[in-house]
């Protein structure tokens, strides 16, 4: 969401590629000792074209690595339509496959051709062959669009409707809303038009005809938790209802007492309007452009000064008391869903805000709430609400006028009680800005309304898992003759933090001084973390770590805990506590004007999630400067791990003192490791020093005395003044070292967080704007991470790729529990970009990689709840594409799951001739998931990757999962980077981009899958698709056998049904996870909480 004060001299901008009014043409802005047991697998080299795993491993000890492969010379281009798997487990070999054609092509399927999977023979260790579709894909007629031509250049005041509510039409105009200054927006959207007949527009329906809703919308007089995106409760459902059936909404809107001539102007007239009845419900996808002026002669709510006042008012003299009244904010809501919020007024019964809001909205919803609240410090105390219907912004044109503030009765708050404001909605068809991707070169300025702005020039490294040995994945192609070269991150930032002279700054939700970073064979040093971080600090690199701080985890007077987040971070500041390394353990706290529930609960659920590591670096000519590593890896014990994911045959060498599987309580000998998949990034280049501002910000903010403190302790100057430390360049000279590079990247780095966190943000809400932040209750917020996604979406043409811990939101538009508060956009926005595409009659997949269970104890309460609310997402996902396919008329030619696959990773090793390599310890008790999994030799992989591709031209990753604690800035504090490389997108090229980012993509992907196959350079389409799922059938039947055999793919299709009409339910014969119990689907126990969303 996108929030506009007060400080541009024209009316409405926006950064969506639309006008109210012309806005002003400005310039655009500048913008070695001890070498580790060698690793136990051998890698074959034979050819390059052999895209498999090797055999199993010889003895440990007789391993080697072969010599890299050399660089100077491009390898031979691998034949993906001949890759070789050892015999006795062999993918299927695929159909003939031709090069991809320029997009879209036409796909068809034949009469007479089953659609559906192949059915697969149990425990079978061959893939079947694929099937595959030829000819014209089924033509539907192209959805035609009625415009309104409502962007008129001067300010109106529209008449409502005669289905709205009552409006108030005044003769004095408003004044107009202001925009931000940094970063510029209005200048950087100066070139984007609104589009009338994009041909790469995504194509939308007409305007349904609306479900109708039943029961009227109770208002609860009382709100104590609030939180952006809302909690349940938060504003017009005081009883936990939401949108269902159908509403009459007479009782909050339709009013036809007289007004008193003396608290409004003359000229202020009530224009009635008929009862509304029954509202429609109509989808809204796009954004909404609202601008809330004012409210008048609200209610004092402050009941207590009220009364006190009053009494001392009949004293003699009056006491010179001044009068207490409310605290007025609003909240602005769509299906029971708050998309954006005003700041808080102290002490007023007639405020001003004049605050003006971009907000996307992809919602189902019958009106558009505004409710007036009072801030208060148990909470907020709801004082009424306005209520515009959805049929009247419909058609695009500009709603504005004044509306009564209306409680539960239907009658106003109070008398004369009235909130002036305006608002349009802008259709998706019409932004220009999500329809040609990442754009064709220089003009693409990124995502807008951020913080931190793009940032043009630099390279980035992109990495899967702490390590990948050479030889361990295939060769990818790329444009140009090259190849796409694996990284190898931990070893990287060993090397970086060795090599830095300045400064090295960590951040992290855990940091364990004991983990040692680097362990295959040629490990130069024998360092644990600690160990180097304390011999740099002794050179005089300033060396700062800022480290979550566990409230479970105490270190008092002797006594110690562990945490129950097990984060060592109470051991890693013993650790450091005598040396020059300054840690900070960090908490996550409220703000002071919180109210106490959420100050107590902010400080005991939440964290301070993100993982960075930024230094200095080499950069020539006797210069410094800063790079950044940003992505899901923590620098602590039970994350090393490679693309083999071995779960038993490294306990005694690789990962002998690094066992971390918290799955499993008590005695834990014999038990395989928890394997971890991660993604993470380096950035070299301008947007490092963004990395660079938010450690800094978030330090001084952390630093800052409290209480008793303040007495005793002097400022805090751990930080470097990088403009006093001449060898450093700064960010203007790392731009134009870089700038033209043809392989370059350009990135833009996107936060979660708040003004509790972070020192820097304005001190008066009403200078939020300026800085691109979203005001809360009380606070200020960046929630540019959710903002980067939901534009990646909306601007994705052909496939998107997800890989994420978890995968939960957009509960506003569940069939059930729409109140619990996941309200987070981007599960609806995948879902009816698919819709899109399917009206476009026009190909589009997505692929998402999620843990087969959230990390812990898979029948634990709180784990089942997380599996319910994700089932409760893929449901309402699937179901609006069948609803889509059922409009297109093609619900025979296709299943949802044609266009939307879950899949979850794991692993199984067959018991061979090493020896005893498993976890010393007493053996488990019979029959319990401790001896299951140890006899069954498997165990999932799990996904701690926080990262989407879009189209082969653009990535983000990070710290953020897909869920509302790590989109909605007031909760978890994240951080992650998006980027691409202007010389490899769709529109630079006219054709499937070949660049880095496309070869991340197939590398990742030849790790789950062993293997790479032609279809994988045309994600998007059926062919691949359907060859993707058929390969995670296949590993999931493996995986779930009796019988133990050796996996080498280690893609599963996420155990759920989905039938053709997007019903999800448990797989037949899989309900429960497979040795250590627990239902697939999750259970719901009627608690609900903020914990698990």
């Amino acid at each position: 969401m996108d929030n506009y004060g007060s400080s541009s001299p024209h009316r409405y901008p926006s950064p969506y590629g639309y006008y109210g009014n012309p806005p002003p043409s400005h310039p655009p802005p500048a913008s070695d000792p001890m070498p580790p047991p060698p690793y136990p697998y051998a890698f074959n080299h034979s050819h390059s074209s052999n895209y498999s795993y090797p055999p199993p491993p010889p003895p440990f000890g007789h391993s080697h690595y072969p010599p890299p492969p050399d660089y100077s010379h491009p390898p031979p281009p691998p034949d993906y339509s001949h890759n070789s798997l050892p015999p006795d487990f062999n993918y299927p070999p695929p159909q003939p496959y031709s090069a991809p054609q320029p997009y879209p092509h036409p796909y068809t399927i034949p009469p007479g051709v089953d659609n559906t999977p192949h059915s697969f023979q149990y425990g079978s260790s061959h893939y079947p062959p694929q099937q595959t579709e030829a000819g014209p894909y089924p033509q539907s007629q192209p959805l035609s669009h009625s415009r309104a031509n409502s962007f008129s250049d001067s300010p109106q005041h529209e008449r409502m409707s005669s289905a709205g509510g009552m409006s108030l039409q005044t003769s004095h105009s408003f004044s107009p809303c202001r925009t931000s200054a940094y970063p510029p927006l209005d200048d950087l959207m100066d070139k984007v038009s609104l589009s009338d007949n994009q041909p790469t527009a995504p194509a939308s329906p007409p305007a349904p005809v609306g479900q109708q809703l039943a029961h009227p919308i109770s208002v609860p007089h009382q709100d104590g938790r609030e939180e952006f995106y809302d909690y349940p409760n938060n504003s017009f459902s005081g009883s936990g209802t939401s949108y269902s059936g159908r509403i009459n909404s007479s009782r909050l809107s339709s009013y036809s007492g007289s007004f008193n001539d003396s608290v409004h102007s003359p000229s202020l007239q009530i224009v009635p309007s008929p009862n509304k009845g029954s509202l429609k419900v109509l989808l809204l996808h796009g954004n909404l452009d609202i601008c809330v002026h004012e409210a008048k002669n609200l209610p004092n709510m402050d009941m207590f000064h009220k009364t006190l006042g009053d009494v001392v008012g009949k004293l003699p003299g009056n006491m010179g008391m001044n009068k207490i009244t409310s605290d007025p904010y609003v909240t602005i809501s769509v299906s029971n869903a708050v998309i954006a919020r005003t700041f808080v007024i102290s002490n007023s019964e007639n405020p001003v805000w004049t605050q003006h809001f971009h907000v996307p909205v992809a919602h189902n919803a019958a009106e558009v709430h505004f409710a007036v609240k009072d801030n208060d410090v148990v909470g907020s105390q709801l004082m009424g609400i306005a209520s515009i219907p959805v049929e009247q912004i419909y058609s695009g044109e500009r709603i504005e006028g004044t509306y009564p503030v209306l409680n539960n009765n239907g009658k106003p708050c109070k008398p004369g009680a009235v909130l002036s404001l305006s608002i349009q909605y802008i259709p998706m068809e019409r932004l220009s800005i999500y329809h040609q991707g990442v754009g064709a070169g220089p003009e693409y300025t990124g995502v807008p309304g951020t913080y931190f702005p793009l940032r043009k020039g630099g390279t980035v490294t992109l990495y899967q898992d702490a390590h990948v040995p050479d030889g361990c994945l295939p060769n990818v192609m790329l444009d140009q003759g090259m190849y796409y070269a694996h990284g190898k991150c931990w070893h990287d930032i060993f090397d970086a933090i060795r090599q830095a002279r300045r400064l090295i700054y960590i951040t992290g939700w855990s940091v364990w001084h004991k983990v040692q970073l680097v362990r295959d064979v040629g490990n130069p040093s024998g360092y644990a973390l600690g160990d180097l971080l304390r011999s740099k600090s002794q050179e005089g690199v300033r060396v700062l770590l800022l480290i979550w701080d566990d409230p479970t985890s105490r270190s008092i007077l002797g006594y110690k805990t562990d945490g129950v987040m097990a984060t060592h971070d109470e051991e890693t500041r013993r650790f450091f506590k005598n040396s020059s390394v300054k840690v900070l353990l960090c908490p996550r706290i409220a703000g002071k004007r919180h109210s106490w529930v959420k100050q107590r609960e902010t400080s005991t659920i939440y964290t301070h999630h993100q993982k960075t590591v930024i230094v200095d670096a080499d950069s020539g000519n006797n210069r410094r400067k800063i790079i950044a590593f940003v992505g899901g890896l923590d620098l602590c014990d039970g994350r090393y791990d490679t693309p083999h994911h071995p779960i038993f045959r490294t306990l005694q060498t690789l990962h002998k003192d690094d066992y971390h599987n918290p799955t499993f309580t008590g005695n834990v000998g014999g038990c395989p490791r928890e394997p971890w998949h991660d993604l993470h990034s380096r950035i070299d280049g301008p947007a490092a020093y963004d990395v660079l501002t938010n450690f800094e910000e978030r330090w001084l903010k952390a630093s800052k005395p409290h209480g008793m403190k303040k007495l005793r302790s002097s400022y805090d100057d751990s930080l470097l003044r990088l403009n006093r430390i001449p060898d450093i360049i700064g960010m203007s000279d790392a731009l134009s070292a870089n700038d033209n590079d043809p392989e370059g990247w350009h990135v833009q780095i996107f936060r979660s967080i708040d003004s509790n966190s972070v020192k820097g943000f304005p001190k008066d809400p009403k200078d939020a704007t300026s800085q691109n932040l979203v005001c809360g209750k009380n606070v200020l917020i960046d929630m540019s991470i959710h903002t980067a996604y939901v534009k990646a979406i909306r601007a994705a043409q052909h496939y998107i790729y997800i890989e994420n811990q978890y995968f939960i939101g957009s509960s506003y538009n569940w069939s059930q529990h729409r109140d619990l508060g996941a309200n987070n956009l981007i599960p609806m926005e995948i879902a009816l970009k698919i819709a899109e595409k399917i009206r476009a009659n026009e190909r589009f997949a997505v692929y998402i990689v999620i843990p087969m269970w959230p990390e812990g104890v898979p029948t634990g309460a709180a784990t089942q709840r997380i599996l319910f609310w994700q089932c409760k997402t893929m449901q309402m996902m699937y179901e609006t594409i069948y609803k889509a396919l059922v409009e297109a008329g093609l619900e025979e030619a296709f299943s949802p799951e044609d266009y939307l696959n879950f899949f979850c990773l794991g692993n199984r090793e067959v018991n061979d001739t090493y020896g005893n390599n498993a976890k010393p310890g007493d053996p488990p008790q019979a029959n319990s998931p401790q001896a299951l999994s140890q006899s069954s030799r498997r165990f999932m992989i799990y996904v701690h990757s926080k990262g989407m591709i879009v189209d082969d031209e653009y990535v983000i990753l990070g710290s953020a999962n897909i869920n509302q604690r790590s989109m909605e800035g007031t909760r978890d504090s994240e951080i992650a980077m998006g980027a691409y490389q202007p010389h490899y997108t769709w529109a630079r090229r006219h054709s499937f981009p070949r660049g880095q980012i496309h070869g991340y993509r197939m590398s990742l992907w030849a790790e789950h899958t062993a293997t790479i196959e032609n279809c994988f350079l045309q994600p998007e389409s059926l062919e691949c698709v359907r060859r993707v799922r058929a390969m995670g059938d296949m590993n999931w039947k493996q995986f779930a056998a009796p019988e133990v055999t050796e996996m080498k793919g280690h893609l599963l299709k996420y155990p759920v049904e989905v039938d053709r009409k997007g019903k999800v339910r448990s797989l037949p014969g899989h309900e429960n996870f497979p040795d250590v119990g627990g239902k697939i689907t999750g259970s719901f126990l009627a608690i609900q909480e903020n914990l698990t969303i």
